[in-house]
């Protein structure tokens, strides 16, 4: 397999043999389980679902809970697939999947939700510096856009001009991320750098290729 679902614990950082102080994030990572083998016969494409993090009973639908099943699984909160394979990726309705597939020292790419930051000027969304300062008679401009356009011509405003709105809660891929540190006993990866999304969202990991 190329890669698992798993949730952001928090940041922490690690020192190197240079004595560098590295900010790391750390990764819970699986176990996850196979609840689906997909294949071009049947499904027109080839791909294998995985599902992650417990999930009550009474909080699944029963056309899910007939779902997971047919795998012989509890109920998963969350659910992935992964079209990326490697020789001998034959997988089964069932298996487990841990973070054993990853080494250390290996790069992967990492997917999340962003935080959502709400509605939001253009200072805080595209770092603009804001109208003036305060003098001469300026008021209440120094957080404003400024001009968005001319007049007469083209009599609109272009698509695409970088205006105030809905800032986050987007999905990000952070790309070439080093696996420094791997605790395979609580599932642990231990990843060089930042991820996307707060403590305790789920994010894809994907092999780099």
């Amino acid at each position: 397999m190329s890669g698992l679902i798993g949730k952001k614990i928090g940041m922490t950082s690690i020192f190197d043999e240079a004595g560098k102080n590295i900010p790391c994030t750390v990764i819970e990572a699986g176990p996850c389980v196979v609840t689906q083998v997909k294949n071009i016969d049947t499904d027109g494409y080839e791909a294998i679902q995985l599902a992650f993090g417990e999930k009550k009973e009474n909080h699944t639908s029963k056309a899910l809970l007939g779902h997971f099943a047919k795998a012989s699984v509890a109920p998963k909160k969350i659910m992935m697939e992964f079209t990326r394979f490697e020789a001998g990726h034959q997988k089964k309705f069932g298996d487990v999947l841990t973070v054993d597939i990853f080494i250390e020292g290996e790069y992967i790419d990492v997917v999340g939700t962003s935080k959502g930051k709400g509605f939001q000027g253009v200072v805080k969304r595209y770092g603009f510096k804001g109208v003036g300062d305060a003098t001469h008679g300026q008021h209440n401009r120094m957080r404003a856009p400024g001009s968005i356009g001319a007049s007469s011509y083209p009599s609109r405003v272009f698509k695409g001009m970088r205006m105030a709105g809905r800032m986050g809660n987007e999905r990000v891929k952070m790309i070439n991320l080093q696996i420094m540190k791997i605790i395979p006993e609580k599932n642990i990866l231990v990843v060089k750098g930042s991820v996307p999304g707060p403590n305790g969202s789920y994010l894809i990991l994907e092999r780099w290729s």
